[in-house]
């Protein structure tokens, strides 16, 4: 797969959520000012509608779209591995005093026990502390949100994808998930990482979000990837850009129309300015 053709894929799985949103809030599901005003009478008699009217929009918008991140790394994945699943179950066996071990971190890590504070996240050293633990072999299934092989160079590599700001259950399994990968005794994936698909804090060193960093330290351990560090791991050098160029060459079209027909207001001068 070309760069072009996967900028062409990418615009097209964000054309495809684009196109729903808008027959949603357009015809299916529009905003109702009267019924607004019926359901939530002091907020209407204090706030202009338009404000509400935004909001309608960003619940249709934003709820879906979490499901499409995977959708757009399949594309990037195509492009960087030539194979790539989604839920896919990766099995192999774990030594008992290493699946003993994982659920000693985890449990250090949620909560105090004896000591005066939880454990802090350190990947490096929770693995090296896995590792050492030894027993029989225990057979273990592992699925992941994101599998790619490398049929050339046989590289595997396994991702948890989540949204930007994910949950503490959530980051919670995704660790327990990356720990028994590599712990497995014959490795089955050359890596593994937890994946954001981007920043809301900017840089990875200003990231904060306080469900994962109990999990993980995201802005220091190897297996975390956030960004741009992502989009780059699966997809190859450029495909950030590529994304970003993919946006922008369609941005503007769908921003017109929710100015014009959904809010019913003309664009301001600098609407078209893209990421």
């Amino acid at each position: 797969m070309t760069q072009s053709i996967m900028k062409t894929e990418i615009q097209a799985v964000i054309q495809e959520l684009m196109d729903r949103v808008m027959i949603r809030v357009l015809e299916k599901d529009p905003f109702l000012p009267e019924e607004h005003r019926a359901k939530k009478p002091l907020y209407a008699a204090l706030v202009p509608d338009e404000i509400f009217k935004g909001s309608h929009f960003e619940r249709r918008f934003v709820t879906p779209f979490g499901h499409v991140w995977e959708n757009l790394a399949s594309v990037a994945a195509n492009y960087g591995f030539g194979q790539v699943s989604r839920e896919q179950m990766i099995t192999g066996t774990v030594k008992e005093g290493r699946l003993r071990r994982i659920s000693e971190v985890l449990n250090q890590l949620e909560h105090k026990g004896k000591a005066k504070e939880r454990r802090r996240p350190d990947w490096d050293s929770e693995l090296a502390y896995i590792l050492a633990g030894k027993g029989p072999e225990i057979p273990v299934n592992v699925i992941c949100d994101i599998y790619v092989e490398n049929a050339q160079t046989n590289e595997r590599i396994a991702f948890e994808l989540k949204a930007p700001l994910p949950n503490s259950d959530q980051t919670k399994v995704s660790k327990e998930k990356l720990l028994k990968l590599y712990a497995m005794t014959t490795p089955q994936v050359n890596n593994a990482y937890f994946a954001l698909p981007y920043n809301p804090y900017g840089k990875k060193e200003d990231y904060e979000w306080s469900f994962p960093n109990r999990w993980f330290n995201m802005k220091q351990d190897t297996c975390v990837l956030i960004g741009n560090e992502f989009w780059e791991r699966i997809g190859g050098v450029g495909t950030y850009q590529a994304f970003l160029e993919a946006v922008n060459e369609i941005s503007v079209d769908y921003k017109l129309r929710i100015y014009r027909d959904y809010l019913g207001i003309e664009p301001p001068a600098d609407f078209g300015k893209g990421l």
